[in-house]
């Protein structure tokens, strides 16, 4: 009875509308939150640009967009960059410096030299390595 009542255009029409509303809203947090994220922008004008914003939403977010679009992709960019370089940072430094077979064959051959370890430590270390 409800799908006579409701028609599938209807429904395909207010999905639509559903997705294009979600859409709009993710659009204005996107330019609310680029406003504070420009460094270049006085507190001022982000003022200015936030008060257009919240009393004409639709006409704001689209001067906004149509003014300072490219600047928005931007620093959109440069944050994922800062993010994805910050993370290296912390791989980097929480796995600690990588060391090759060779490196520990040197100092292996150097405790050996020094007579910390015998020939046949060496020589089981040093097979156990290139294993």
């Amino acid at each position: 009875m409800l799908a006579y009542d409701y028609p599938i255009l209807g429904l395909f029409w207010s999905m639509m509308i559903f997705f294009l509303w979600f859409a709009w809203i993710m659009l204005v947090f996107r330019v609310i939150m680029d406003v504070f994220r420009n460094h270049e922008m006085s507190g001022i004008a982000k003022a200015f640009w936030l008060i257009f914003v919240i009393i004409v939403p639709w006409f704001g977010v689209l001067i906004y967009l149509l003014a300072n679009g490219s600047d928005m992709a931007k620093r959109s960019i440069e944050q994922q960059q800062a993010a994805q370089d910050e993370f290296a940072s912390y791989v980097r430094q929480t796995a600690g410096p990588v060391t090759g077979s060779a490196d520990e064959i040197t100092k292996l051959a150097g405790l050996r030299d020094s007579g910390v370890i015998t020939d046949e430590e060496f020589a089981a270390q040093k097979a156990k390595l290139l294993a």
